[in-house]
């Protein structure tokens, strides 16, 4: 049973309604951090990342209003949530917990440079300085409990957000980053918002075979 904990309470922080409006925070941090990250990679500059108190975010670059960079640099977001979950889940089956969480600390602080709203500051704070806590005061045990809770959390909410932009309607979702996607390239926005249903799943897929190997006797 213990086992499973953690991912019991994370599904419990992504299923409860009240929970998952604080816990949605940290998924749209990385889901900017996605946009950032990627937008750097592909040659753009950063003007600045946004998050605000509804959990929506912004993340601002320049370069060039089309290409594949700019169709990367959208799609990155609603991936990132499942790609950092599963790079999670791999330092996690390393035995590396304390790793996983001071590199979210690192990450957290090279995001906090390019912050530009007061509200996006807090919860970069916040949710770096719980983890800094975790890690320089609290035990072994509970370092690896928190850093499984995250990892959990990272895979079992990335295709929440993905399934709300699916029921939200076409007027709601105007200027969201599948409907920007549909204009550069000209597939329909359900078939992005497909997409990233997809692969959410595939990555949490990954993750619990990673996170909860199944061991396999055969007959001799």
């Amino acid at each position: 049973m213990n086992d499973y904990l953690p991912a019991l309470l994370a599904l419990a922080l992504v299923v409860v309604p009240t929970t998952w409006h604080w816990t949605r925070h940290l998924v749209t941090v990385v889901h900017e951090a996605g946009h950032a990250f990627v937008a750097l990679l592909v040659g753009r500059r950063l003007s600045g990342i946004r998050l605000h108190s509804d959990t929506s975010g912004l993340t601002v670059s320049r370069g060039k209003p089309r290409g594949p960079g700019m169709v990367a640099m959208l799609a990155a977001g609603y991936l990132a949530p499942a790609a950092t979950g599963i790079v999670a889940a791999l330092l996690l089956a390393a035995d590396r917990p304390l790793a996983l969480l001071w590199g979210l600390v690192g990450a957290l602080v090279l995001m906090l440079a390019q912050i530009r709203n007061f509200y996006g500051a807090l919860v970069l704070l916040v949710i770096g300085g719980s983890i800094g806590v975790v890690c320089w005061y609290l035990p072994a045990t509970t370092v690896t409990f928190v850093a499984e809770v995250v990892t959990w959390l990272l895979l079992l909410a990335a295709p929440k957000p993905v399934l709300e932009l699916a029921r939200t309607s076409r007027r709601q979702r105007r200027g969201s980053d599948a409907d920007q996607l549909a204009r550069l390239t000209g597939l329909p926005a359900w078939v992005w918002i497909g997409f990233f249903l997809l692969v959410t799943l595939a990555g949490l897929v990954l993750g619990v075979t990673v996170l909860l190997p199944v061991e396999i006797s055969l007959p001799a």
